[in-house]
C-alpha cells in the first residue's frame, strides 16, 4: 500500500500496488505491471504512471480528481519498454520476460495516469516563449518599467 507517495523523481516499476499508489506523487515514473488498490493517483500532480490493465478494470481504481486517463503515444511507448526490460535484466521477472515475449500484443493494455496541472506545464515548456514587447528604441518594454536597460 501506499507505493511511490510522494515520488518526486524516482524511476520505479512493481509488480503490483496496494491503496492509495502514487498519491501526492509530484514527479518521476511509475510502472505497475499488475493490479491496484483503490485510489490510485489521488493528490498526484505530477510525473507520469503506466499501468497495465488489460481487462480495463484500472478506471474504477483511480482516483480521478486531478488525473486523467490516456493512451500512450510512440515516445511512452519505448520509455516503457525500456522500463519494462530494465525491470526483467534486473529480477528475472516472469511478468516482465512474458510481455517482453509478445511485447506487440501486450502493449495495448497500458493506459497511462497523466495529471492535468503536469500536462498543461509539460505544453507550456514546448511551447516558445512569447515575443516581449519592444520600444521603438529596441529596449524591452517589460525592462523598461523594471528601470533596466
Amino acid at each position: 500500500e501506499r507505493f511511490c507517495v510522494r515520488n518526486s523523481g524516482v524511476k520505479a516499476v512493481v509488480e503490483g500496488v496496494g491503496d492509495h499508489g502514487c498519491e501526492y506523487m509530484t514527479g518521476g515514473v511509475v510502472v505497475v505491471l499488475g493490479e491496484t488498490g483503490k485510489n490510485f493517483g489521488a493528490g498526484m500532480s505530477g510525473g507520469v504512471a503506466y499501468i497495465y490493465d488489460p481487462e480495463r478494470q484500472f478506471a474504477h481504481r483511480c482516483n480521478p480528481e486531478l488525473v486523467d486517463l490516456e493512451s500512450l503515444d510512440t515516445e511512452d511507448f519505448r520509455q516503457l519498454r525500456i522500463l519494462v526490460r530494465n525491470h526483467f535484466r534486473y529480477t528475472s521477472s516472469k511478468r516482465a520476460l512474458g510481455l517482453l515475449q509478445d511485447w506487440n500484443r501486450h502493449r495495448e493494455g497500458f493506459v497511462k495516469v497523466m495529471p492535468r496541472d503536469y500536462k498543461k506545464a509539460l505544453a507550456r515548456m514546448e511551447t516558445p516563449p512569447a515575443t516581449r514587447p519592444t520600444s521603438p528604441g529596441g529596449r524591452s518594454l517589460i525592462h523598461q518599467r523594471e528601470g533596466r536597460a
